[in-house]
């Protein structure tokens, strides 16, 4: 990938106050999650004489109904919630890649088929996919990002597939035919370099994607089981006392509503400096 790229990806963030300040933003939920062991506090630790304490000193993000420490179960939470949206972005980035760039390549009876399934299962509810799922994979960390990979990669399968029809019928690549090297060689010497920045933009919001969906199904009781938490759980969790303590719902919104948005906000800026053309639009 052209390095004038990346500049052009560097300069536009930092003409973004805003990007930058996403970018810290998150750069602050990834270390706190990772080191939220320095809060020296148990997040599954219960104080039935705590419970529903609002915010304060000794409690931060108050306490729970089972007089659990918010703040240490948001900082978990965050973890398992980051974990899974970077782990399957990854896994449904890597499965749409490969099935738009050999759609889009080889073309013919391969790219009929695998476009038919992609349509097929973009046309059944994601719902009814969520519970045939739940019925085979019981609730865990590694079957919730399965789970979401499986619902994730046609949208960057469609991508992919759209950029390859046109990186095929460029110079170099009918060239690079012409002088009898392999399609494999060409797809990793031509084709999926200049794929990048479309990969990295689409991976970008597809951890936002893939977040959002952690914690809907977290909200729905498919995700990570008691008493370990999500920000998804702790949302569920938080149904019963919107009154009586708003704060159970209050914080694990804000923390998953911000993630998103500077997922998503870092992936527009991505698109931007990747293709300086969409900024004039």
């Amino acid at each position: 990938m052209n390095r004038s790229k990346w500049r052009n990806v560097g300069a536009e963030l930092m003409a973004n106050k805003l990007g930058i300040a996403a970018a810290a933003l998150l750069a602050v939920f990834v270390l706190a999650a990772a080191f939220a062991f320095l809060t020296n506090k148990d997040p599954n630790a219960l104080n039935v004489l705590e419970k529903l304490k609002p915010p304060g000193a000794g409690h931060w993000f108050g306490t729970d109904d089972y007089g659990r420490d918010y703040f240490a179960r948001a900082l978990y939470g965050g973890r398992v919630s980051l974990t899974v949206g970077f782990l399957a972005m990854i896994l449904s980035t890597g499965i749409g890649v490969a099935v738009g760039v050999a759609s889009g390549y080889f073309g013919g009876w391969i790219d009929t088929v695998l476009m038919r399934i992609v349509e097929i299962i973009l046309s059944i509810p994601t719902f009814l996919i969520l519970l045939l799922l739940s019925v085979y994979l019981k609730p865990s960390v590694g079957n919730l990002i399965v789970i979401i990979s499986l619902l994730m990669w046609m949208n960057i399968a469609r991508i992919v597939r759209a950029e390859t029809l046109a990186l095929k019928e460029r110079e170099y690549v009918l060239y690079a035919k012409a002088s009898g090297q392999g399609a494999f060689g060409i797809i990793g010497r031509h084709v999926l370099p200049n794929l990048a920045p479309v990969i990295i933009v689409s991976a970008t919001n597809n951890i936002a994607s893939a977040i959002m969906m952690e914690s809907s199904l977290s909200f729905l009781g498919f995700g990570v089981q008691a008493p370990n938490a999500t920000w998804g759980s702790m949302l569920n969790g938080a149904q019963g006392y919107i009154v009586q303590a708003p704060y159970l719902a209050i914080f694990p919104g804000v923390l998953i509503f911000l993630t998103v948005l500077c997922f998503n906000m870092l992936g527009n800026i991505l698109r931007v400096g990747f293709e300086p053309k969409l900024g004039k639009r």
